[in-house]
Parts: structure tokens; sequence; C-alpha cells
């Protein structure tokens, strides 16, 4: 009979003992997320001060019906110098199919002569400058029957301090040449460790023998290096800041919860890898020159427009 109330109390004392340990731990886990939480709400928030005063102009945009499985981000980088109206110097179109989770960018070159809506055929990049993100997105709509859902709008100034704040300690380039001209650094060859300032210049650089078709080409691995920073939980501290510059920063269609959503949901599904394509296709264009638009790209609109869907895959969704 004793040795059995010995083992009950041995027994009890040992339950005690785990519940005072599952409640340390409880606590533990609640201070640790106030903690994080009161972190992030001050990184966010100090991040939205950076930004207070450089957000573009919210721009008109009506979005094209959504579709099943595919969401389609048109990019658009511009060199506004604190002018209203400018013409935009990078147009991308990122395709993520969120059942597959899948992304595949498109890379519009800047002088296609493009059938702009109710103007003559200019530059495409001169689409934005007459009509802001809207008409851009019906010229990309008319040329290559692609659907647009969202839109994101940065000045390359807004994209160099951005790119700090992601990675202070710079983002990692194999720089393929020596480049210098027109672009505000000089960058050498090899393996570098570019800050936001000398990431742009390298993105921009198209003084060689490959011109815009080279330039297009870096933006694309520029953008492979910043998913990897952006997904890498190396810089987990960095995003709440980055996320509160980023209101201001960018100029999108998007909300915050939006935002997070589709970063949480491209980092869940795992390793993500990004298909590109740049228009015009290889053997799809030749050099024009027009009094009015200056030298262009007249591209096979029919070709490129069936080499676009045939990358997304929207045909017969």
């Amino acid at each position: 009979m004793e040795e059995n109330q010995v083992g009950e109390k041995r027994q009890t004392r040992h339950k005690k003992r785990k519940l005072r340990k599952g409640r340390l731990l409880i606590t533990f886990l609640l201070l640790l997320l106030v903690v994080i939480g009161i972190y992030s709400y001050f990184q966010y928030q100090k991040g939205l001060q950076l930004a207070s005063e450089t957000k573009l102009p919210e721009a008109d945009f009506v979005a094209d019906d959504e579709h099943k499985t595919i969401k389609n981000y048109l990019i658009i980088g511009v060199d506004s110098r604190g002018e209203e109206e400018s013409r935009s110097d990078t147009m991308m179109l990122l395709s993520w199919n969120q059942d597959t989770n899948d992304l595949k960018l498109v890379s519009f070159m800047r002088d296609i002569y493009a059938d702009i809506p109710g103007y003559k055929s200019y530059k495409l990049n001169t689409a934005y400058y007459l009509g802001g993100v809207q008409l851009l997105k019906d010229t990309l709509n008319t040329m290559f029957d692609v659907p647009i859902h969202h839109y994101a709008l940065i000045d390359f100034k807004s994209f160099e301090s951005l790119i700090d704040i992601l990675a202070p300690n710079g983002i990692e380039i194999d720089v393929e040449k020596d480049m210098s001209a027109y672009i505000g650094v000089t960058l050498s060859k090899g393996e570098q460790q570019l800050n936001g300032q000398e990431l742009l210049g390298y993105a921009r650089f198209r003084h060689d023998s490959e011109g815009d078709f080279g330039r297009v080409e870096r933006q694309q691995k520029v953008i492979d290096a910043l998913k990897d920073e952006l997904l890498s939980p190396t810089n987990i501290n960095n995003l709440p800041k980055l996320i509160g510059a980023a209101q201001g920063y960018i100029t999108t269609d998007l909300s915050t919860s939006e935002e997070i959503k589709t970063v949480l949901g491209l980092a869940v599904g795992g390793k993500v890898e990004i298909e590109k394509l740049t228009i015009p296709v290889e053997g799809s264009y030749s050099y024009q020159s027009y009094s009015h638009a200056g030298e262009v790209i007249e591209i096979d609109v029919d070709t490129n427009k069936q080499q676009v869907q045939d990358f997304l895959k929207l045909e017969g969704e």
C-alpha cells in the first residue's frame, strides 16, 4: 500500500515537472514571437521612413481577367531623374504558375517598333511616356495577346536603395568584362560583390557589340541573383525593412499583404528557377530607321506572339 502511494507521488511530481517545462517552453516561444514582431515592426517603419518622399505617382491600371493558374506581373524600370514624364528603360513580364511554382521571365527590348493604341507606331518604351503603365500594358496586350494581372513600377535610384537594404554586403555577380561607359561606375571583370549602384550600372551597360541584347541578358541575370537573395534564409532579418521601403520605392497595385503572400508562396514552394525569354527572338527582326522614331527593331509580330504564347503556356487554358 505504501509502495503504491510512493509511486503515485513520484508520477505526480514527474507530471508537474513536465507541465512546468512545457509552460516555460510556451512562454519562451511567445516571448520570442513578441520580440520578433517588435523588431519587424520597427524595421518596417524604418524602411517606410527611408522611402517616404521618393514614391512614383500612382498609376492608372485595369487588370486583365484572372487566369486559373497563372499570374503575370508587368515590371517596369524607369530613369525619371526627377521628371514626371520619362520612358521605360526596362520592361519585363514575370509569369508565376501557382500550381507548379514555376517562374518565367519575358524581357521586351525597348527599341521594338510597336503599334501603340491611339498613336503612331513608336519604340515600345515610348508607350509608357505617352500613357503610363496602362498604355504600355495595352500595347503588350495588342502585340502579344498576353494578359497582365499586376504591375510594379520602380525608379532606378530607388532600385539602388532597395538592393543595399536587401544585401548590405552586396550581391555576387560574375562580371563578364570591364565596364564603365555611361553607367556611373567602373566594374572589373570577374566575380564581384556589387552594391546597389554598381548592380544597376551592370544591368544598364550596353556600350559593346551586343548592345541592348547584352543589356537584357544582364538584366535577366540580375533578376536571378535578386530572387536568390530574396529567398535566402540569411537575409530574413532584412525583409521587414525591405518590405517597408518597398512601399515607398515601388509603385504597384498589390497591397502589402499580397506582396508578402506572393513571396511566401514562392518560398514555401521550394527551390525556384526562372526560365527566360527575350523578345524579339533570334531571326525574327531587322533594324530600321524612321524619321519620327529613330533607329528601331522591326519585328515579325506573329512569330514573336506565338513564341510568347508557347513559352508562357497560355493557349488552351
